[in-house]
């Protein structure tokens, strides 16, 4: 039963450890804006999704992950649409843990933001930090790597937001990152989860040396106000 909340995590997270982080529109349950795009229903594929308008700010949007492609609601437009693998480690293999990782805090939110913004590893927003744990990897006063937990639902975290400055790959960093966070997740008797593009294959084969494996496809459809 407890895999089946991972075929809705953004509903389970934010009726979970994410309650602080929500907000409820009708059927809708969505993070704060500043925190993360996510928005979820609790049966996607079974009730209409005209409620979602509301959840969305004039000059913001949305992202639904569901099991399958869903319609777009009338007044919106799907500005993204992208199949992603989600994989899980149930038999974590992590490396031995960054010991030059810091703890990522407020301070480090401008850094953050410029290094998901050069290397593109998914939605991040100035408030994601609140999510969950974010760590990094600086040389100088530069920060050159870093990976972190986003959702967070009952038995589950998602490792999200992992990504390296290009002047700086081949060296490890994310492969220390994320195991960083395995040995934090399995600690707390929990599961580790993510999302990665299924054509990424380099990342597959990474995620898969660290003991993830593919658990099915997902649909992430992002959303604005037509």
């Amino acid at each position: 039963m407890s895999g089946q909340l991972l075929d809705n995590p953004v509903w389970h997270a934010l009726g979970g450890p994410h309650i602080p982080l929500r907000q409820d529109f009708g059927p809708v349950r969505r993070y704060r804006p500043d925190v993360a795009l996510f928005a979820a229903f609790e049966a996607p594929a079974a009730e209409p999704l005209d409620g979602l308008i509301a959840a969305i700010p004039e000059a913001g949007g949305a992202a639904l992950v569901t099991p399958a492609p869903v319609d777009v609601p009338a007044g919106l437009s799907a500005m993204r649409v992208l199949p992603v693998l989600q994989m899980v480690a149930a038999t974590p293999r992590p490396v031995a843990p960054a010991t030059d990782a810091i703890d990522l805090g407020d301070e480090h939110v401008p850094q953050m933001l410029e290094l998901v913004q050069l290397t593109q590893p998914g939605p991040f927003a100035a408030r994601t930090i609140e999510m969950g744990r974010y760590i990094g990897i600086m040389e100088g006063d530069a920060l050159v790597a870093m990976a972190g937990e986003r959702m967070r639902l009952p038995g589950y975290t998602e490792v999200s937001a992992v990504c390296t400055h290009p002047d700086h790959r081949g060296r490890g960093h994310a492969k220390r990152l994320v195991s960083t966070l395995l040995h934090d997740i399995t600690g707390r008797r929990e599961t580790a989860f993510l999302h990665v593009l299924p054509d990424n294959r380099a990342a597959i084969t990474a995620y898969e040396a660290l003991g993830f494996t593919g658990r099915r496809e997902m649909t992430f459809t992002a959303f604005a106000r037509a």
